[in-house]
């Protein structure tokens, strides 16, 4: 092997430039850091945009099958339906007209069971001395989200109205 070949053979590798490391090594924590700040490693709370719906837009399948198995119930919960969450907000029986329910926020935040849904809701009652229905009820609202996935636990977090 002649002298110049072993010269290329085990001469050392250049140095990487400066401006090259320092590139990759941005781009590289830019990444790690939208990668958290879009929610898939920082536990915390992301809002979820929805529309609360009309009863007349409430989908079939929650009208007939998830309201009168948890009519009697005050809780949330969620439907998968056409690839679409649904959030569920029932306030159980009611002994006259006048109780209702507004979804007020929905968020998800992770923990280390998975995800969990807070809905946040206002109730309001008849008013003191308000002339009423005189009819059981069983008041709830349906609310779409943009969400694609059930969360593992949904969580009801009420305010009543003053």
């Amino acid at each position: 092997m002649s002298d110049e070949k072993k010269k290329k053979l085990f001469n050392k590798p250049e140095k990487f430039p400066k401006k090259a490391v320092t590139a990759v090594v941005s781009a590289t924590a830019v990444a790690v850091i939208l990668w958290l700040t879009l929610g898939q490693g920082i536990p915390g709370a992301k809002n979820i945009s929805f529309t609360q719906l009309p009863k007349e837009k409430v989908p079939k399948s929650i009208e007939t099958e998830v309201i009168p198995e948890y009519r009697e119930l005050e809780r949330a919960l969620g439907c998968l339906i056409d690839g679409k969450v649904y959030v569920v907000v029932t306030r159980g029986e009611k002994p006259t007209a006048g109780y209702g329910a507004t979804i007020e926020s929905i968020e998800v935040e992770k923990n280390d069971k998975g995800t969990n849904m807070k809905v946040h809701t206002l109730f309001t009652e008849p008013k003191e001395g308000e002339a009423v229905a005189q009819v059981i009820t069983y008041p709830y609202t349906v609310a779409k989200t943009d969400m694609t996935q059930l969360p593992n636990t949904i969580e009801l977090i009420v305010k009543y109205s003053e």
